[in-house]
């Protein structure tokens, strides 16, 4: 955005854009957070009832670990 643009922005909105990326982000991994916690809530579920292995559940969570670090590698860099 050019300076012109910035400015109507900021007095239209009554924040900068960049308060927007903020809020953005946050979101995002608000929303990633509680999707993680749900499914390995779930997964830990199905691992204490045997449902699944230890293996599987071992599986959900090191993929919720790798998907949070790469979001934030990406979102935060």
């Amino acid at each position: 955005m050019n300076a012109a643009q910035t400015a109507a922005f900021q007095a239209n909105g009554g924040f900068p854009p960049s308060a927007v990326s903020v809020v953005v982000i946050g979101a995002v991994f608000a929303v990633l957070l509680v999707w993680g916690v749900w499914a390995m809530r779930t997964a830990y579920v199905g691992w204490a009832e045997q449902r699944i292995s230890q293996r599987q559940f071992l599986g959900v969570v090191v993929r919720f670990v790798a998907l949070y670090l790469v979001l934030t590698f990406f979102l935060l860099s």
